[in-house]
């Protein structure tokens, strides 16, 4: 007799978790009559599906992501007491990747920056890293965030991207010099996730077991070299397969060729960044290397796909705040206004209880005053409030570096950070052009940036675009601008 092979499956279910009447057909009124509103398998699959899709995140909506671990192996408690940090620990780790701009179906091969961000999942909490893969950033006060992000997406008359919006935003945003070089420049499409860099671009406050402070920027260097696309090779690829970058990481994971990054920080001592020749904290500069050179920490390994998307990685929330002893905030502006939008943005989209969601949870105990609010699923008891003399949990600022922070004073003042000596937009621009790039990054340079221009960049935007380029390089600026002009 030949076996059902149905009988080794599970039984369908309701989400009640009651045995499902049906997989094909609704309940009706003879074979030809109309449906029953009581057909309560029926409302529960449409009114599911009508509700399925969260919003999506308003940057950085389309990526994907894996799960691995990261391990220390050289000794840096001289600088920080971080529990992640210490020599041999290994902890797991959740990493995403996406695009800046894009919606969530969006092509993985837009010419964008990429997101690098990280969860640390340790035994005092969680820890996130949320970083890119360029080390610097457009804008240097989160004033200007929301106008920065607007000017990327889509018009509000006919809701296409429109790259005269995106040179009108830099051009009149000289601090943006540094980060668009970076975008034009052959980083600005990664051939894979795989094989490109990621850094924390902000600066971090370290704190060692002695409670010496240090700042810090993180760069984690691909395993597996950089790679990148070339415009054309990319507008082939976006035509090809959209979603190349997230097929080519979940592949190369079960295929088990598994990728992995070297970390290695910049320190800075912490009187230094007083007295540093331009203002350390500001988004738009790196740290020449020369100054402070690089130093190794550990290995950072991706090694297991997620199994369910939309809980894994849809779902997953990083938010700079989320930090545990021995590293904190700096002065940065930026970072300090990402402290509050990321875990606000969180709430938003995914509830107020999205620490609750298992890939969002500490793999530690809970001790907080969280109380209720739309799906909270972890229990609560009493007492809910503090101070209380029932036994409740008190907070114990031992365990706390808020001890730790810098001094700050002076009037209340709208805007950027002091001038210092070599403080400029440009400098750090015009160096990535001369002394990074080779001839031949040189020329895709100039014809990325003319490509750019030349789809839909209009008078008088086109025109400072041109003078843009003069001030980063004056060889580039008349090169973009004779090959604009035939």
């Amino acid at each position: 007799m030949t076996r059902d092979p149905s009988k080794d499956r599970p039984h369908t279910t309701t989400d009640g978790g009651a045995a499902a009447p049906s997989d094909e057909h609704s309940l009706s009124v003879g074979r030809d009559g109309p449906l029953v509103l009581h057909d309560h398998y029926l409302i529960e699959q449409m009114a599911k599906f009508n509700r399925e899709r969260i919003p999506e995140r308003q940057p950085h909506a389309k990526g994907s992501g894996a799960f691995g671990h990261f391990e220390v192996t050289h000794d840096i408690t001289a600088y920080t007491k971080a529990v992640v940090f210490q020599p041999g620990t290994k902890t797991d780790v959740l990493a995403r990747f996406s695009s800046v701009a894009g919606e969530r179906g969006s092509p993985d091969t837009w010419r964008d920056p990429r997101g690098f961000a990280l969860k640390f999942y340790t035994d005092v909490g969680n820890y996130d890293m949320v970083g890119n893969n360029t080390p610097v950033f457009f804008i240097r006060d989160p004033m200007k965030f929301q106008h920065f992000i607007r000017s990327q997406k889509r018009r509000a008359d006919n809701g296409l991207r429109d790259h005269d919006m995106q040179w009108d935003f830099w051009t009149l945003s000289p601090e943006s010099a540094h980060q668009v070089t970076w975008l034009m420049g052959d980083r600005g499409i990664p051939r894979t996730w795989r094989h490109m860099n990621g850094y924390s671009s902000h600066t971090y406050m370290w704190v060692n077991a002695g409670g010496e402070k240090f700042w810090v920027k993180y760069h984690f260097k691909t395993d597996q070299g950089v790679e990148f696309y070339t415009q054309d090779e990319a507008d082939r690829m976006a035509g090809k397969d959209g979603d190349c970058h997230r097929r080519d990481l979940f592949e190369s994971i079960a295929e088990g060729d598994h990728p992995s990054w070297t970390l290695k920080v910049q320190v800075m001592p912490f009187e230094e960044a007083r007295t540093y020749r331009f203002n350390p904290f500001d988004l738009t500069k790196v740290w020449p290397h020369g100054d402070y050179p690089l130093i190794d920490v550990g290995k950072l390994v991706l090694d297991r796909n997620p199994t369910d998307f939309h809980t894994e990685i849809e779902q997953a929330a990083f938010e700079p705040n989320s930090l545990i002893p021995g590293i904190g905030l700096s002065p940065d502006k930026m970072l300090l206004a990402r402290g509050f939008a990321y875990s606000d943005a969180h709430r938003a989209r995914l509830g107020v209880n999205y620490k609750q969601i298992p890939v969002n949870r500490p793999r530690c105990e809970v001790h907080s005053y969280s109380k209720d609010g739309a799906m909270r699923v972890q229990n609560v008891s009493d007492p809910v409030y503090a101070p209380n003399s029932k036994g409740g949990p008190a907070a114990d600022p031992s365990l706390s570096d808020e001890a730790g922070l810098w001094h700050a004073d002076g009037d209340m003042v709208r805007a950027a950070y002091t001038l210092r000596k070599d403080d400029d937009d440009w400098g750090q621009a015009g160096t990535l052009v001369r002394e990074v790039m080779d001839d031949a990054a040189r020329d895709r340079l100039v014809d990325n940036v003319v490509g750019h221009l030349a789809d839909g960049v209009r008078e008088p935007v086109l025109s400072r675009a041109f003078e843009y380029w003069d001030k980063i390089d004056a060889d580039i600026g008349a090169r973009i601008r004779k090959q604009m002009r035939g």
